[in-house]
């Protein structure tokens, strides 16, 4: 058992959450231990620390694989005056 002393902002907040979710303190107080340990203290790989980031501004699929081809169409639009 572990007794928690919370000031009147965070239990207030606390009060929001339970009539919200319809659940008690302790499942509120464990949900918020377990989300800060995961986001915390999990080992994660690069790939899964920049997961979210990767395509996020549009890149298309396949510009590894087609670059050469852009590049001379870009530079044949540009020089074909």
């Amino acid at each position: 058992m572990t007794t928690v002393r919370l000031n009147d902002d965070i239990d207030i907040k606390l009060a929001m959450l339970i009539e919200l979710e319809k659940t008690t303190k302790s499942e509120i107080i464990k949900k918020a231990i377990s989300e800060y340990y995961e986001s915390h203290y999990q080992e994660r790989t690069p790939y899964e620390i920049g997961e979210e980031l990767f395509g996020k501004y549009g890149a298309e699929e396949d510009l590894s694989q087609t670059y050469k081809t852009r590049l001379t169409d870009k530079l044949h639009g540009k020089h074909s005056h």
